[in-house]
C-alpha cells in the first residue's frame, strides 16, 4: 500500500497544512511533513487551493443489483460513489428480488467488498415484499454478516400504522431505525408532480405535500410513543421541515435527509414535459426548497441524502405519465451541495463534513466511516477543489444510467480524490 503526503492542503477550510495517510489510517497533520521511513512508495499530491474533507457517507443509494444490473451494479454504482466522493454507501432494498432476507442483504454486502470502490451497506425491507403486510426478517438481517441497522421499504411507504409501531417497536431490540418514505398512498394515486396552480395547468395529476406531511407527523408521534429512532427520507416540503423541527424540540428521536435535487430544482422544470425531471417525492416549489435550505442550515435537516436511481434510458425517454420516478446523485451531490449551502453561506465546510459524513454515518451505526480528519483515524479522505467549474455530460458518467437532471449544467466543485482506508479510489478526478 502506497502512502500519500497531500502538501498544502485546508482541512475543513482552516490554514493549509500537510496530510499524510500511511498504512490506512490519517498518520500525521502539521506543516513541512516528510515521507515516512521505510513506508515503500510515497506519492506526493499538491493539495494547493484543495479542501480535504472525511470520506462522505450516502444514506440513500440505489444499485439496483440484484435484478436490475441493466441500470446499475454494485460495481458501477460505487463507482460513481467514488467518483462523487463517497466511502460508504447504504443500498436500499428495493431490488429484485426485494433484500428483506439475510440471504439477499448479504449478497449485496459482499458485491460491495468484491468492488472495493467503497463500503457497501444494505439496507433491509420493512416488509416482506415491500408488501406492507408482514415485517421481513429484521431480526436475521441485525444478525448477518451484513449487520444491518437501517431498515426501509423506500419507493413505497409502510402505510399501515399498526405495522409501523410494530417496526419501530422490534427495532429497538438491536438499536435500529426505520426510514420511512412518507407518502400517504390514497393521497398520491396516479400523482406525477407537485399539486399546484402549474399541475392543473399542465394536466398532470398533482402530488399534494400534505401526502407527505401527514405521513411524518404519525410517524413522530408514533416513534416518541415507542421510544425507538425513525429517519424521514427524502424531505421536500416546508410544511415536512416544520414538522420535524416540531418534533426535535420535544426531544423525539427523529432524523431526516433531505436530496441535492430539492436543494436546488424546482417544480417549474415539469413544464418542458421532460421525464428526466419526475422523481419520488417530486419536485416542489422554490418555497419549499428555501425551507430544505434553512432547515438543513440549522440542523432541523440532519443530512444530506443523494436518493441516487438509475434508469436505463427506456424508462425515461417516454411520456411523462408513462415514466419511471427518479434520477442520478452520487456524482454532484457534493457540487450541489456547494452551490446551493456553502457558496451562499449558509454553511461552512465543517457543516458540510457534518451533514453529509458525520450525521449520516451516526445514524446508520456505522463505526468506521464519519470520523474527523485527526491522527489515527481510518484514512477515509476527499481533497475536492471548490474553485473548479465543470459541466455535466451524461455520457461521462460511471453509472450505467444516464439519467441525470443537470445535463449541460455548469456546477462548481471538483473531487480530485477520494481514499478509502488509504487507497486512493480515485486520483485526479479518475478512478483507480
Amino acid at each position: 500500500m502506497s502512502a500519500y503526503l497531500i502538501r498544502d492542503v485546508s482541512i475543513l477550510g482552516a490554514d493549509a497544512t500537510d496530510l499524510l495517510l500511511d498504512g490506512g489510517v490519517v498518520a500525521a497533520i502539521g506543516a513541512g511533513l516528510t515521507a515516512p521511513d521505510g513506508s515503500g512508495d510515497t506519492v506526493e499530491i499538491d493539495g494547493t487551493g484543495l479542501v480535504a474533507l472525511p470520506g462522505l457517507v450516502d444514506l440513500h443509494t440505489h444499485l439496483r443489483e440484484p435484478g436490475r444490473e441493466d441500470a446499475e451494479t454494485v460495481e458501477s454504482g460505487t463507482q460513481a460513489a467514488a467518483l462523487g466522493g463517497f466511502t460508504a454507501v447504504h443500498a436500499m432494498a428495493n431490488t429484485e428480488p426485494v433484500a428483506d432476507t439475510a440471504g439477499v442483504v448479504e449478497q449485496v454486502w459482499r458485491l460491495g467488498r468484491e468492488a472495493g470502490h467503497c463500503d457497501v451497506y444494505p439496507i433491509g425491507a420493512v416488509t416482506v415484499g415491500l408488501q406492507g403486510e408482514q415485517l421481513a426478517e429484521l431480526g436475521a438481517m441485525a444478525d448477518s454478516a451484513a449487520r444491518v441497522r437501517v431498515f426501509s421499504d423506500d419507493g413505497k411507504c409502510v402505510s399501515d400504522a399498526v405495522l409501523m409501531r410494530r417496526a419501530l417497536e422490534y427495532v429497538k431490540a438491536f438499536d435500529g431505525v426505520i426510514a420511512q418514505h412518507a407518502q400517504e398512498p390514497r393521497l398520491t394515486e396516479g400523482a406525477q408532480m407537485n399539486e399546484g396552480e402549474l399541475s392543473g395547468r399542465l394536466g398532470l395529476t398533482g402530488w399534494p405535500a400534505v401526502a407527505e406531511e401527514a405521513i411524518i407527523a404519525r410517524d413522530c408521534l408514533l416513534a416518541a410513543h415507542v421510544g425507538s429512532r425513525l429517519h424521514v427520507c427524502h424531505v421536500s416540503t416546508a410544511g415536512s421541515v416544520e414538522i420535524v423541527r416540531d418534533a426535535k424540540r420535544k426531544g423525539w428521536n427523529v432524523t431526516a435527509e433531505a436530496c441535492p435535487h430539492h436543494l436546488l430544482l424546482t417544480d417549474d422544470l415539469a413544464e418542458t414535459y421532460d421525464p428526466i425531471y419526475k422523481v419520488n417525492p417530486p419536485l416542489r416549489t422554490a418555497a419549499d426548497g428555501a425551507a430544505l435550505r434553512a432547515g438543513l442550515a440549522d440542523g432541523t435537516i440532519d443530512i444530506v441524502a443523494t436518493d441516487h436511481a438509475p434508469h436505463p434510458h427506456e424508462d425515461k425517454d417516454c411520456e411523462w405519465a408513462a415514466a419511471a420516478f427518479g434520477m442520478l446523485g452520487l456524482e454532484t451531490a457534493l457540487s450541489i451541495v456547494q452551490e446551493t449551502m456553502v457558496d451562499p453561506g449558509l454553511l461552512d465546510w465543517e457543516g458540510v463534513a457534518d451533514r453529509m459524513s458525520y450525521a449520516p454515518a451516526r445514524i446508520g451505526r456505522v463505526a468506521d466511516h464519519g470520523q474527523p480528519i485527526e491522527v489515527g483515524a481510518p484514512a477515509n479522505v476527499v481533497l475536492y477543489d471548490p474553485a473548479a467549474r465543470r459541466t455535466v455530460v451524461p455520457s461521462e458518467s460511471a453509472s450505467l444510467s444516464h439519467n441525470t437532471p443537470y445535463a449541460g449544467m455548469e456546477l462548481p466543485g471538483r473531487v480530485v480524490a477520494t481514499f478509502l482506508r488509504g487507497t486512493a479510489t480515485v486520483l485526479d478526478g479518475k478512478l483507480q
